[in-house]
């Protein structure tokens, strides 16, 4: 039974990438050789009978090919741990990439250096090595003046190097690589040829950085031109049609955000023109950041050159979000011509398929706007992106967008610990297109009804709705005329008349400045008389002139919260 659920298992794993060998079927990762295959009770370890390809399981496996070659036998996990640890062989992952990390940090400090943190790269190199030995060379002088980010990125993707930086200067002068042995002269011949073909590397990627410093000083808009005849999508023209959408939204959102009309628009229009140049052709994930170094090296602002690293950014909930006025409306145009665009061709997120990252792109539009505390009606900027893209009577696209944007809202206030049924209940109020106050009401509403006036608040709202449309339905009429203190015939009755009025006059002036704390609490202090009142009353006694008032005055407590937030919607 287990030596069937293994060679299943084997069979079937499913591998990134695989490969066959010799005249078997068997696909896996690398040629298979030997398989171990015990089990061990009380009794000891016994070898499991499975034969896969022609190979019979066993007890026996071998360590490190170079440094403790020779096969061994095992006789349980443990064992099989600690002998390979012996024999030159680190079984364990975190434990390898513990190692790399500690030697590698003491070899920088030791020279007055540092590493440069990069957890993707660690648990790759991690993962190449049994028994690592870190090695630390030297850059160039030659290519030393070169970013910091070329040098990162092109030993990291090239050849797996950490990059050591002085924190003095802020330059990356060496890198540390990871081999995967010892030897007689300390690694020497090792880091000589990685130091060679460093230097090649470096050497392309120098020329291209020349190159392309050269074509920027000189007519960085011939980049711009070249985009006419990049594709952005073949139902949405070229990056050159592109830009110019971004370019014009850029400028009719650049008041909203404080930033310059004419910078907005012509940091939107230098923004992607760095796909361009070689050396982001070489390494398409510097795309933004060389357009920095360009469009300064090109004499434009610093503002200006800053958007095109910016636009992109935020990438994911974890990223920094721009803040500089003039990426933040590059930033948002960008976001919003390429939701708007694949609206407008009917290419929306479904299930679980997102093909061109619009659910990104729209928390993108949440973040940009509510961490950056913007005032905008986002219906009237997206109606101006769907406008754009030559879409001028959008409205049903327009208000599927904004939903699909709310949607996104309510995932990320639900990350942060807020009910979506809370945020249901803002977005149903007026304003809603203004992300940053529905934001500000949601989280005032989730303070209050955390605690237990507001909690209890909500059930009395409840009861007091649910008489009242109750009646209404019956009666097939509206309760909403004023109720009359005059026909009070009850202390709590009277009570509930005055904390009415207090709260009103509490509540309109503080959601006029949108202060929702003091207009949440001035609701939630209505939570005693409410109690009180249903205690003391029935609401339908037979005096239908003391019962149409009782109606009425139910009908002031659910204006009066309605008119801070939409509590039908909220569960119980």
């Amino acid at each position: 039974m287990i030596a069937e659920a293994l060679e299943a298992a084997i069979r079937n794993f499913p591998w990134p990438k695989s490969m066959r060998w010799g005249a078997g079927s068997l696909r896996w990762v690398r040629p298979l050789h030997s398989i171990l295959c015990i089990l061990t009770d009380e009794a000891g370890a016994r070898v499991v009978e499975l034969e896969i390809e022609g190979i019979r399981a066993g007890d026996t496996t071998e360590g490190h090919r170079f440094l403790a070659p020779g096969r061994f036998s095992v006789t349980s996990f443990e064992d099989y741990e600690a002998q390979l640890k012996r024999r030159s062989v680190i079984l364990n992952a975190e434990e390898r990439a513990e190692t790399i990390w500690h030697d590698a940090t003491n070899m920088a400090f030791a020279n007055g250096l540092e590493v440069i943190e990069d957890k993707g790269l660690l648990a790759e190199v991690a993962g190449l090595v049994e028994f690592p030995v870190v090695l630390m060379g030297e850059i160039g002088e030659a290519f030393l003046d070169l970013p910091p980010e070329v040098l990162q990125t092109s030993m990291k993707e090239h050849q797996k190097f950490f990059s050591i930086r002085n924190p003095r200067s802020g330059r990356i002068e060496r890198f540390v690589t990871v081999a995967n042995r010892t030897t007689a002269d300390d690694g020497a011949t090792i880091l000589a040829g990685n130091q060679k073909v460093l230097s090649a590397r470096l050497s392309d990627a120098k020329f291209f950085w020349e190159n392309d410093l050269r074509v920027a000083r000189q007519d960085i808009s011939s980049w711009v031109q070249a985009l006419e005849n990049v594709t952005f999508h073949n139902k949405l023209g070229s990056q050159g049609d592109r830009l110019r959408r971004i370019e014009s939204l850029a400028g009719e959102i650049a008041p909203l955000t404080g930033a310059d009309a004419d910078a907005a628009r012509e940091a939107a229009k230098l923004a992607k023109a760095d796909l361009s140049s070689e050396m982001v052709y070489e390494f398409p994930e510097l795309q933004g950041l060389m357009g920095r170094y360009y469009i300064e090296a090109s004499g434009r602002d610093t503002a200006i050159a800053a958007a095109a690293q910016e636009h992109y950014s935020p990438l994911g909930p974890s990223d920094d979000v721009p803040s500089a006025p003039v990426s933040v409306a590059v930033a948002l145009a960008d976001k919003l011509d390429t939701l708007t665009g694949f609206w407008v061709i009917d290419e929306k997120p479904t299930g679980s398929k997102d093909p061109f990252a619009l659910r990104r792109a729209a928390l993108g539009v949440i973040r940009l706007i509510v961490e950056n505390d913007l005032r905008l009606d986002l219906k009237a900027v997206a109606g101006q992106a769907f406008a754009g893209h030559g879409d001028t009577d959008a409205e049903a696209g327009l208000a599927d967008l904004v939903g699909f944007i709310h949607d996104r809202l309510k995932v990320s206030l639900r990350d942060r610990g807020i009910r979506h049924d809370i945020i249901d209940a803002c977005i149903e109020m007026p304003g809603s297109d203004d992300l940053t106050k529905l934001v500000r009401r949601a989280e005032a509403l989730d303070t209050v009804l955390k605690t237990e006036d507001g909690e209890n608040l909500l059930q009395g709202f409840k009861r007091a709705n649910n008489i009242l449309t109750q009646a209404e339905d019956k009666d097939g009429v509206e309760y909403s005329f004023g109720a009359d203190p005059r026909f009070a015939d009850d202390p709590a009755e009277t009570a509930l008349f005055a904390a009415l009025d207090a709260a009103e006059a509490g509540i309109a002036p503080a959601l006029e400045a949108e202060d929702f704390a003091t207009a949440m609490a001035a609701m939630a202090a209505l939570r005693g008389p409410v109690d009180a009142f249903f205690e003391a009353v029935q609401v339908n006694t037979d005096n239908q002139t003391v019962r149409r008032n009782r109606l009425n005055l139910l009908s002031r407590i659910r204006t009066i919260c309605l008119s801070v937030a939409d509590l039908t919607r909220i569960a119980s």
